[in-house]
């Protein structure tokens, strides 16, 4: 249920998300730190820019650009022609301005909000970056699996299948890859691809193909003497289709049950790379980089800045532990 969830927001976000911009980048520092539920006038001003018009389908997937400039104001009051604000500079602190506003004028607007899990150092919306985090997290879960996956199935699939020599070789390997430890091999896939969004997904996905390989070819290696791939062998059908036809489809159930496990351990590298600083790169939201960004309020006033992405990241990976166990359970991979 909560993956279901976390999906449909992840393609949603920035329908769901408060702040529709980019990355829900929207900086306001007089209002940075603040705790959740706090609520803020702001005085919308009309950039003199043009915004580029995007399609409605862009801007499901990238967000709208901000046509206005919001400024935060502690009162208003409409004198004639002109719109007086009190400009809001710090706790208890505010400045008067005067802005030509007739009453028929759109470049100006008030507006109230309310940031319901407050807002980072930035002035940032916590929430809505919280909820475009989230296609971070399954990002790079999925593209983890699906590297992993494709990697292991494959040499699993030709280690178990050929035994002997090529056996030896990807075994080698595979004893060569899993003596080295993950994050450090993370590190070094990160420094030599560069940081950014995608290099990090592959260089974690890199590195998590070693357990699926070691299951496909245990697997491989006890059904392969089964009557029915004995038959196929009988009928003349070639290694490749025995292997994709005949004996993937029936060891696939503890693949799976790795995957899930592939994809939660893959949230929490891509949280710690972020945190560290050499994962996914800002403004771009990660729930790892909101953690770096806000863990200095953890001893100071307002400790849920940092602790909302920590608990999402926690519930996220528990509902991936839980889909393997349940997989697990259902495909009766222990008999």
């Amino acid at each position: 249920m909560l993956i279901s969830i976390s999906v449909l927001v992840a393609v949603f976000s920035y329908v769901l998300a408060p702040d529709h911009s980019p990355d829900a980048n929207r900086m306001t520092l007089e209002i940075g730190g603040q705790k959740p539920g706090f609520q803020q006038t702001f005085l919308m001003i009309r950039k003199n820019r043009p915004v580029e018009t995007k399609s409605r389908i862009s801007e499901l997937f990238t967000g709208t650009d901000d046509r206005y400039d919001y400024v935060p104001i502690t009162d208003y009051a409409q004198q004639g022609d002109s719109l007086i604000v009190g400009k809001f500079i710090d706790e208890g602190i505010s400045e008067r301005e005067s802005f030509f506003h007739p009453v028929t004028d759109r470049d100006l607007q008030i507006q109230k909000k309310t940031f319901w899990l407050g807002t980072d150092r930035y002035g940032r919306d916590i929430l809505s970056r919280l909820i475009i985090g989230v296609r971070v997290s399954l990002a790079v879960g999925l593209v983890t699996v699906i590297l992993s996956l494709t990697i292991g199935i494959l040499l699993g699939a030709l280690a178990g299948w050929f035994a002997g020599t090529t056996d030896n070789i990807i075994m080698w390997l595979l004893n060569i890859i899993w003596s080295i430890p993950t994050l450090l091999l993370v590190f070094a896939l990160t420094l030599l691809l560069g940081k950014g969004f995608w290099q990090v997904f592959i260089a974690i996905g890199l590195t998590m193909w070693v357990n699926v390989a070691r299951i496909v070819r245990g697997q491989v290696l006890a059904v392969k003497q089964l009557e029915y791939v004995e038959a196929a062998r009988a009928m003349g059908y070639s290694t490749g289709r025995i292997i994709v036809r005949h004996i993937l489809p029936n060891i696939m159930g503890p693949v799976l049950v790795i995957a899930a496990s592939n994809f939660a351990s893959a949230i929490i590298i891509e949280a710690g790379l972020s945190f560290l600083g050499i994962g996914v790169q800002p403004p771009q939201p990660s729930w790892g980089l909101m953690i770096k960004e806000n863990y200095n309020f953890i001893i100071t006033h307002n400790p849920m800045l940092a602790l909302v992405p920590g608990i999402a990241i926690m519930l996220l990976v528990l509902a991936f532990n839980l889909l393997g166990n349940g997989l697990r359970d259902a495909l009766n991979v222990k008999e």
